[in-house]
């Protein structure tokens, strides 16, 4: 009798869902707002029969709602995308979406939360594998968190669909999990390999590949599904930098947001990346570094150029950060059990090396950290270039729900290991030989890949935490487990969370050169070093304080530049030294 009952219970349920789904017309909607510009992109269920397929976007002023834009409904992926410029970002707005005067979707546009002391972003990665591998419920332990958490923005790191041939219906089903907290929240999304129906995606700049493993390098799927999953993905987000389409018309999103005076540069190091079939004589090596070839690209030259130029950009901006896919390194050593070594993987960004390290130079002159996802394993490293700790600090944030498990699991300490920490921590060479610092690492304590129990319990599944402490200038990494109430007393991240790291840390030079101490007349100005020879940008940072004194690796002459825009007074030919004990005083 129980059975029956329960049967009835689950039908009757289903019943509901589906009903509340037929009353209403639009799932979801994501928004950013940058510079004055909010964009926002409205996903909707499908339009049948000889509904319209134009919509309207409506802001409340006082109590009347105002139709400020109205958009068509782009078919396939049913999505409708607003634009307004000279947005007030200073003011709290309401917004709607219409459709046909009868169906709304509300929301609030937050004011750009400058005035706050720490911004905080809540970051995702594969949100897919709880949808693909039977994951229950609406996740409402993260909601539940975040509605008391408030973040003043939202990051998902790619895989939020899995399914590789139906985008649309699953990615109704993530709006559908999310929605409730990203209505009313900036969100930055952006698709990963499965969200393009491929298990691994080396873009190799846009080209046609004829298996879906991708390894080859390019886009296995259709161009017009490649373009139907980043416009739900990426319209919302501010104009790309540079839009010039790639190989088969595919678009680019790479761009950056300035929200809350932190400037957050987003990447897509999928996209240009080239497929390791196409640029390697061999399927295997035993040594790896002979996998750095010439021909092999990472982040490309068009990105680069983006970091390059938004390195010297602190306009409204305290503090930088990048987000990308996946992180600099391969850290992984076993998958996908705990008994199984993996020797590399070139689905990494820990490969090519050349193309790893172009990055990690460019990206570590701003003093930027880095948040990603991708490796289903959580984990604070810091990377190293020419040696260790010389670059940023990167947060791999875990996977919300686990199937496939990685463990770091080394055979010794690291180098310089402090006493107490975990005997995985130190300094260690990844499988491609890069230097990285490993701080913490959440392992699943589950052994293998088969979820016995679920995809939660023991596998090491979660989400992040960063908070950007603009008063400090200190950057603070947390790790969620799931299923865990943040608030109730007692209550703590994973193990070894969290970690705390300064701005400058993240281009930190121990054995290099010092500049004379800058000592200047307005506070919180932005100093750049330049190559006195070539005017390449050395490092670019808007201060703490009055005073700075800004430390090279080479010896040698500089131009330093304080301020910004046509209010900036150079020096030209200043010395760096091993010691330096000069001063000069800057009158603004």
């Amino acid at each position: 009798m129980k059975k029956y009952i329960i049967i009835l219970i689950v039908l009757m349920v289903n019943s509901i869902s589906a009903q509340k789904k037929k009353n209403k017309q639009i799932c979801f909607a994501l928004y950013t707002v940058h510079e004055n510009t909010l964009k926002l992109t409205a996903q909707f269920y499908p339009i049948k029969n000889y509904d319209p397929f134009r919509a309207s976007l409506q802001i409340k002023n006082g109590n009347t709602w105002e139709t400020v834009q109205v958009s068509e409904i782009i078919y396939p992926g049913y999505t409708a995308h607003f634009r307004i410029e000279n947005w007030d970002d200073t003011l709290e707005k309401q917004y709607r979406v219409a459709y046909k005067n009868t169906f709304f979707y509300n929301g609030v546009i937050k004011k750009n939360p400058k005035d706050k002391q720490e911004l905080v972003m809540a970051a995702f990665s594969c949100w897919s594998t709880h949808q693909k591998h039977g994951g229950n419920g609406p996740a409402l332990d993260i909601i539940n968190n975040l509605k008391q958490l408030k973040p003043d923005v939202l990051f998902f790191a790619g895989d939020q669909v899995y399914d590789h041939s139906n985008h649309y219906g699953n990615w109704l089903k993530f709006g559908e999990t999310f929605g409730e907290i990203i209505r009313n929240t900036p969100t930055i999304t952006i698709p990963d390999d499965h969200d393009v129906g491929q298990g691994n995606i080396w873009g190799d700049g846009g080209r046609k590949t004829e298996s879906r493993d991708g390894n080859k390098g390019g886009y296995y799927m259709p161009v017009s599904y490649i373009k139907e999953v980043e416009r739900a993905q990426t319209s919302h987000l501010p104009d790309p930098y540079d839009p010039t389409p790639i190989e088969q018309g595919i678009g680019v999103y790479y761009t950056d947001l300035k929200w809350g005076d932190i400037s957050f540069a987003i990447l897509e190091d999928r996209k240009f990346k080239s497929g390791p079939r196409r640029v390697l004589q061999k399927k295997r090596f035993q040594d790896t570094r002979n996998m750095d070839v010439k021909e092999a690209t990472l982040l490309g030259n068009r990105q680069l150029s983006f970091l390059e130029d938004w390195t010297t950009d602190w306009e409204n901006a305290q503090m930088k950060a990048v987000l990308s896919q996946t992180i600099f390194t391969n850290l992984a050593t076993h998958s996908p059990t705990i008994d199984k070594k993996q020797k590399y993987s070139v689905d990494s960004n820990g490969w090519p090396q050349a193309g790893r390290n172009k990055a990690l130079s460019v990206i570590r002159k701003s003093f930027s950290c880095m948040i990603a996802g991708d490796q289903h394993l959580g984990s604070v490293v810091q990377h190293g270039v020419e040696n260790w700790n010389n670059a940023g600090y990167s947060f791999a944030v875990p996977a919300a729900a686990n199937y496939w498990l990685r463990w770091w699991n080394p055979d010794s300490k690291g180098a310089n290991h402090i006493e107490g920490m975990p005997n995985y921590t130190g300094e260690y060479k990844d499988a491609f030989h890069n230097k990285i610092t490993v701080h913490v690492v959440a392992n699943p304590t589950h052994t293998d890949n088969e979820p016995k129990t679920d995809l939660l319990k023991g596998r090491a599944a979660g989400y992040g935490i960063i908070r950007f402490n603009k008063f400090k200038r200190e950057v603070t990494y947390e790790c969620w487990e799931r299923n865990v109430d943040m608030f109730a007393k007692g209550s703590k991240p994973y193990k070894g969370w969290p970690i705390t790291f300064s701005q400058i840390d993240n281009f930190n030079i121990k054995d290099g050169f010092e500049l004379p101490t800058f000592k200047i007349s307005k506070q919180n100005q932005v100093v750049t070093v330049r190559n006195n020879f070539t005017k390449e940008v050395v490092s670019s940072l808007r201060i703490k304080g009055l005073e700075y004194q800004p430390k090279v690796m080479h010896g040698g002459v500089y131009t330093i530049e304080i301020g910004e825009g046509d209010k900036t007074t150079f020096y030209y030919d200043v010395e760096a030294l091993k010691s330096n004990k000069k001063s000069i005083q800057v009158s603004l």
